[in-house]
């Protein structure tokens, strides 16, 4: 019978393997000959840190995209992008589903870890969704980046189209590639771009059951669920938050927002103040913000987005339960609530968790990045969380590294896209329930 098991029992170690064959495929693809623009082939830690930054949809570069990659390696990046937005098992279920008609249990379950929902028969109606929503919203956005590439800066209409398309997937997909060496710099005033990229964006960062329930019931708010009015309230403050505090540290940096009139200063703030929900687009330059800049975007790229979406973090779920776990207790409730409902314990031990983890991820990176490079303490702190965050902002060290911190940046988007959780879960081996409790005694806290 043990001999029969098969090797990947929990649905989260197939989320694991998943991602990590996309990202095995990814550098096998990128390193032909004819993804690379010049002569030859992209070397291994090339291919693999861009096929792992596309897979879990950071952004992050060691090579110039446009100028590095053929026309064909952009289009696997694309499709790299593309695929690790809708979760490798949501999209192996949606193949499942084109050629069977059906999902088998072993299918839904796979999908059911990636999508984060509850019930397994909503699996289908829920992998269907994620499908036609990722693909309305970055048909509509790549139609107004088209139409605005075309009529306003006279680019060739196949080129605009591309441009368009690849632009407004990166964008719903909180990737941050973008195929201008400069990001998108040369449009920092221009709401045309700027505007629909972070309206993607935020979408993304709300995930699929906010954007599903919005749709069915954005007249009624009383009956949204805790999770959507706790991700509404928090992504409305850190977007709120985050734009003021970047336009004011930055607005007469002379590097950054200074040059800019009034509305450009707003509208630049504002892109700046909502890609480190870990899209990782800059339309100003990143590497000539001030230091505090850098840590209050440390932050914001920390916390993230939702969860069940496409952008990173720990997410802004976490935080909130996290926040509101503290409120109790500073006024010395019994129980935790938010919004007239009260939290579960295994809740708040959850986020407790990820949150552990996730910061001993970053410090560690941290520590090592210090120990073995040349590079400052808050440009250190700031690449290693824009990595494992998935966010792809950078001060501008990552193509700089030595290969060894490359890899372990890698390490870091695989484990971000994936959570800490879902990556202890699948390299558990064991799983045991323990049938007794010990006797309780409280040790002396603070």
């Amino acid at each position: 019978m043990k001999r029969n098991r098969p090797l990947l029992r929990h649905p989260a170690q197939m989320v694991v393997a998943g991602f990590a064959t996309a990202v095995a495929a990814g550098t096998g693809l990128l390193m032909l000959p004819a993804a690379k623009a010049g002569p030859g082939g992209a070397d291994a830690v090339e291919a693999l840190f861009t096929a792992a930054s596309a897979v879990c949809v950071t952004g992050l570069v060691v090579v110039d995209t446009p100028s590095y990659w053929s026309g064909f390696g952009q289009a696997v990046i694309l499709g790299l992008i593309q695929v690790g937005g809708f979760g490798i098992m949501t999209f192996a279920s949606v193949l499942v589903m084109l050629v069977s008609h059906r999902l088998g249990l072993r299918a839904r379950l796979r999908a059911a870890s990636e999508t984060k929902s509850l019930g397994l028969g909503e699996i289908r109606s829920v992998v269907v969704g994620v499908v036609k929503a990722s693909l309305l919203i970055e048909a509509v956005i790549a139609f107004v980046l088209t139409l605005r590439f075309g009529l306003g800066y006279d680019t060739p209409w196949p080129e605009a189209l591309w441009l368009g398309a690849f632009h407004s997937v990166s964008a719903f997909n909180n990737a941050g590639f973008a195929l201008y060496s400069d990001s998108l710099m040369g449009f920092v005033g221009d709401p045309w771009i700027c505007l629909p990229i972070a309206s993607a964006v935020i979408a993304g960062g709300l995930g699929f059951p906010v954007l599903f329930e919005l749709r069915r019931r954005w007249r009624r708010p009383r009956g949204w669920s805790l999770h959507t009015k706790i991700v509404l309230a928090a992504s409305s403050g850190f977007l709120v938050g985050g734009t003021l505090f970047v336009t004011a540290l930055e607005w007469g940096n002379p590097g950054t927002l200074g040059p800019l009139d009034v509305p450009g200063k707003l509208l630049a703030g504002f892109f700046q103040g909502v890609m480190p929900r870990t899209a990782g687009f800059n339309s100003v330059d990143t590497a000539e913000m001030n230091p505090a800049t850098w840590l209050g975007m440390d932050v914001l790229m920390f916390v993230g987005g939702a969860s069940a979406g496409t952008a990173g973090g720990i997410k802004v779920t976490t935080f909130a339960v996290l926040f509101f776990v503290i409120y109790a207790e500073v006024r010395g409730e019994a129980s935790v609530n938010i919004f007239h409902r009260r939290l579960q314990g295994d809740v708040q031990r959850q986020a407790l968790t990820v949150v552990l983890l996730s910061v001993a991820a970053v410090v560690g990176s941290t520590v090592v990045f210090l120990v073995f490079t040349d590079f400052s303490l808050d440009r250190s702190l700031f690449e290693v969380t824009s990595a494992f965050a998935t966010v792809g902002l950078s001060t501008g060290i990552t193509a700089d590294l030595p290969a060894p911190e490359q890899l372990l940046l890698v390490a870091l988007m695989f484990i971000g896209r994936l959570g800490p959780i879902t990556v202890a879960s699948a390299l558990a081996l064991r799983q045991r329930a323990r049938l007794y409790d010990f006797p309780e005694e409280r040790p002396v806290i603070g």
